[in-house]
């Protein structure tokens, strides 16, 4: 007679990776859930991205399957917001997207997702890209338990700041520093954050003082004046890469802000690298 102890069905239950399932439709989220459910994982489901990140938040989930497009808040959006979010930012990201254009999938690992899955999506290939994922998850906080003595973000949730104005302002401030050199506008900065131009613009001038376009415009100077003094790339070139119309309307800008010309700065610091050559 077998007399080795066996776990119960609920303690088994318990103890499955939790996966939040995140999709607008019907058809693939009863796809999904039939066959994760085959294979014992534990499983939460939002309709849209906002839902999926209050439930994120809220569950705590090991890992989340998030579609591209939906409604209110698509999945890119949501995925800024939960990497913002100290309780869910090393919380794994997989996006299942129909469209799987390079531009489209470096965007979605650029911004925090770990992988892709094509729609229509083959049950296989979905089973073995979450199972590597939750192996890697898992040997990720084991490796950060065993170097720190922080808490893990699950278990320090209410010492850390979830507040939802501080999560949407530090997501703008990431994405517009990602993107010095292109032409942005706040309400397209609020569009792919999930939120509108009001708000953002609200939620800015409240928490720093500053308009976004200004923000925008001193982000831009400062990394000027970084790469004009850490690098030899020319104004011209510098001003093209941080989005000005021209070296002439660059090098106006950086004289209001600083008090001398781009050049002028160059050869300052130039100047005082050679005076003192261990600066």
């Amino acid at each position: 007679m077998d007399t080795t102890p066996r776990a119960s069905p609920r303690a088994a239950a318990s103890n499955a990776a939790h996966i939040l399932i995140v999709d607008d439709s019907l058809d693939e989220l009863r796809a999904l859930k039939s066959l994760l459910d085959a294979h014992a994982f534990r499983l939460s489901i939002a309709f849209d991205g906002h839902q999926g990140y209050q439930r994120a938040q809220l569950l705590q989930p090991d890992l989340i399957l998030m579609d591209v497009r939906m409604p209110r808040l698509n999945g890119f959006a949501t995925c800024r917001l939960l990497q913002e979010c100290p309780s869910t930012r090393a919380i794994p990201v997989i996006f299942l997207t129909a469209a799987s254009t390079p531009d489209e999938r470096l965007s979605g690992l650029t911004i925090g997702g770990v992988d892709y899955i094509n729609k229509p999506f083959n049950a296989e290939e979905v089973l073995a890209r979450v199972r590597i994922h939750l192996r890697l998850a898992a040997q990720n906080r084991q490796h950060a338990q065993a170097h720190t003595d922080t808490p893990t973000p699950s278990e320090n949730t209410n010492t850390i700041s979830n507040d939802s104005g501080e999560i949407l302002l530090q997501a703008c401030i990431r994405l517009i520093r990602s993107r010095l050199s292109e032409e942005l506008t706040v309400t397209g900065i609020a569009s792919e954050l999930g939120s509108y131009e009001k708000k953002l613009s609200s939620l800015f001038r409240e928490k720093t003082g500053m308009t976004v376009y200004a923000f925008l415009r001193e982000e831009r100077l400062k990394t000027a004046r970084i790469w004009l003094g850490e690098t030899s790339t020319s104004v011209r070139e510098i001003a093209e890469q941080l989005g000005f119309q021209n070296a002439g309307n660059f090098a106006t800008a950086f004289k209001s802000r600083f008090g001398v010309t781009p050049s002028s700065y160059r050869e300052s610091v130039l100047s005082m690298r050679d005076a003192c050559p261990e600066i």
